[in-house]
């Protein structure tokens, strides 16, 4: 493919040879933000349509605001890798990637600028009208992927998004001394807590056994939605801010 229209009017198109179709006919149902974890938006862009890379996302946003569309939406980028979400595991088949400029922890994970967030924030609702996709399905890469990921991380500005009409989000309950579910435990309470991530989307076991597997899961529902402190602890803000989370769900 030499090239297409792009399908967000804004974005300059720049094709990766890194996609394929989506898979069983499947439509985009969700999207998914990450950042880049590069030194320079320039190199981030080219190593998406290397082919070499065997990486790429359907679009990569600039700090300064400039959107780059570099596969169609109707095509399967390769940006999520080993996911999960509600039980599916092919994410790449049924999302929209967006790749946000940014170097990551492992350099330095500087602020988003203004800008970049506004476009981020106007792409998204861009893609969402497109294809009929609830707030509660735009999300992070560690969402998908906890443990594994942690983009687009705890200083993305979820709430400016929210405020924009884009995303989910409650505000989120205050951190307090108090009781606390944590690795090692057992019992119907961290059942419970289970079963409340799933019940989220999370790829989470419901076994009553506060495992590793639990513990990431739960970093990662703080690194989205209760940022303030990410230990993988469930204390009485992460539970609080998760059981208002859901109650808000659209049905």
């Amino acid at each position: 493919m030499t090239g297409f229209l792009p399908d967000e009017p804004s974005a300059e198109v720049r094709v990766s040879p890194n996609f394929g179709p989506r898979r069983d006919a499947q439509k985009p149902d969700m999207i998914v933000l990450h950042y880049t974890g590069m030194a320079s938006g320039t190199g981030a862009e080219a190593w998406l349509c290397d082919p070499a890379s065997e990486v790429s996302s359907h679009y990569l946003v600039h700090e300064n605001g400039h959107i780059v569309q570099m596969v169609r939406e109707s095509d399967r980028a390769w940006h999520a890798g080993q996911s999960s979400w509600f039980g599916r595991t092919d994410i790449n088949s049924c999302s929209v990637g967006i790749e946000i400029v940014n170097p990551g922890h492992s350099l330095g994970y500087p602020g988003f600028p203004k800008r970049q967030i506004t476009a981020v924030i106007e792409l998204c609702k861009g893609i969402a009208a497109r294809h009929a996709i609830g707030a509660e399905r735009v999300l992070a890469h560690s969402d998908v992927a906890p443990g594994r990921k942690i983009d687009p991380g705890e200083k993305f500005p979820w709430a400016a998004l929210f405020k924009a009409g884009v995303g989910h989000l409650v505000p989120a309950a205050p951190v307090r001394r108090g009781a606390a579910l944590k690795p090692g435990d057992r019992g119907a309470d961290v059942e419970t807590l289970q079963s409340m991530l799933s019940l989220y989307g999370y790829g989470v076991e419901i076994s009553g056994v506060f495992d590793d597997r639990t513990r990431v899961v739960v970093e990662a529902f703080q690194r989205h939605f209760r940022p303030r402190r990410i230990d993988g602890v469930a204390d009485g803000s992460t539970m609080r801010t998760l059981q208002k989370l859901l109650a808000s769900v659209r049905n």
